[in-house]
């Protein structure tokens, strides 16, 4: 039986989350290779670091059904497509930007969970989803003003957002019986796939870069990934989807005040504005779940044909 409450206080890894995906935007702007290669070595670092740690999952590894591997697959592919899109974005829009657009993951994980499951919002939660993308549109007006390439970078943030949104749902069926280390043990190897296959098929140099880049890749793979990602990964098994896609709120603004630090990208006065809007949108939407959560017990999601199995109803509880 799964356990219902993590062994240690929810705050304490979802800032160290925080913090690390932070960093995340920062290190793909030192690098000068192609995003898909430092998507690819991203994931490999991290599942290889990750390898000689999940022998102890062996007997899980052994339960998984073909249902369980085509769910996994797909976590993988959307995950990778998540970052080739929002990677990619950080070309041609800023840091603030490409990061604050990337905070409406939790809008399009309700958005999902709407259509999939048939959970329906409060009223309070759907004026937080409304103000957030009111936001949004007014930080891609403004990057309006600035470049198409601008624009364009955002547009590239924005789908990167629904594809994370998709992993995370798709996260939120398998996880009810797989391991979360396990879980991204095999979606990072996934991810690592989708991103070799691109990179032969695009005809993309996988080696000789320079050790700075290898340096870089590491440390997208040590910092973002394994104390960001897998870690909030280890989190959904005690807490909701909604409840970690929040926790994006911090990366535009760790992202930001870095990106000034370090590029001297400074925040226009339409990223501010937007901005706000985003978080404070999201905001009313978390104090909903809140008040949901508080009221009445959270009932399941009926199954749904094609992402349940008979195993047991999913645990409430992304990447």
């Amino acid at each position: 039986m799964k356990p219902t409450a993590p062994p240690i206080p929810t705050i304490a890894p979802l800032l160290v989350g925080m913090i690390a995906i932070s960093f995340a935007p920062i290190l793909v702007r030192y690098s000068d290779a192609p995003v898909s290669v430092q998507g690819m070595y991203r994931m490999l670092f991290t599942f290889l670091l990750m390898l000689p740690f999940g022998a102890k999952y062996m007997p899980a590894f052994k339960r998984l059904t073909l249902k369980d591997w085509w769910l996994l697959f797909w976590a993988g592919f959307f995950l990778a497509l998540h970052f080739l899109l929002w990677m990619a974005s950080l070309t041609y829009t800023s840091i603030a930007s490409s990061t604050i657009l990337l905070s409406l993951e939790p809008v399009f994980v309700m958005i999902g969970t709407f259509l999939i499951f048939k959970d329906r919002a409060s009223r309070l939660a759907v004026i937080g989803m409304v103000i957030a993308l009111a936001g949004a549109i007014i930080v891609g007006s403004g990057d309006m003003s600035i470049s198409q390439e601008a624009v364009f970078g955002d547009l590239l943030s924005f789908l990167g957002t629904v594809a994370v949104a998709i992993n995370m749902l798709i996260a939120k069926q398998i996880l009810t019986r797989v391991p979360a280390y396990l879980y991204s043990l095999i979606v990072f190897f996934f991810t690592f796939l989708c991103f070799l296959a691109y990179n032969l098929s695009m005809g993309i140099e996988l080696t000789g870069y320079p050790r700075k880049e290898w340096v870089v890749f590491l440390l997208l793979a040590i910092i973002p990934t394994v104390f960001g990602h897998l870690v909030f990964n280890w989190l959904m098994q005690y807490v909701k989807a909604t409840t970690i896609s929040m926790s994006v709120l911090a990366e535009p603004i760790g992202a930001s005040l870095l990106g000034m630090l370090l590029f001297s990208e400074m925040v226009s006065g339409m990223q501010l504005f937007g901005g706000a809007f985003i978080i404070y949108g999201l905001y009313l939407y978390l104090r909903a779940e809140k008040a949901e959560a508080g009221a009445s017990p959270r009932k399941e999601p009926a199954p749904t044909p094609g992402l349940t199995s008979s195993a047991p109803p999913p645990l409430t509880k992304e990447g």
